[in-house]
């Protein structure tokens, strides 16, 4: 699954752990790159903003924000909701 560069861009401004030349792959572990409490809110307003999209009560779970895989996937699947 790929992400576009916004999204890596956005997500990349609250891992304060991963430094710029180091990949971020799907599996990359999020809270363990540096996302804090804080940042997962902040960054949950980054994608709302960008993307046009409000996560639902289901979507505000700790799985959602543990990979960027699980959070684009979830970002993708409400921009596609918005769309119809």
């Amino acid at each position: 699954m790929a992400w576009d560069q916004r999204f890596e861009d956005l997500l990349r401004e609250y891992l304060p752990f991963l430094s710029a030349d180091e990949p971020l792959t799907p599996e990359t572990d999020l809270r363990d790159a540096g996302l804090d409490s804080l940042g997962t809110v902040e960054l949950l307003g980054s994608l709302e903003s960008a993307y046009d999209v409000r996560f639902v009560d289901e979507a505000l779970n700790l799985d959602t924000f543990a990979t960027p895989q699980s959070l684009w996937a979830t970002v993708a699947k409400m921009s596609e909701a918005a769309a119809i």
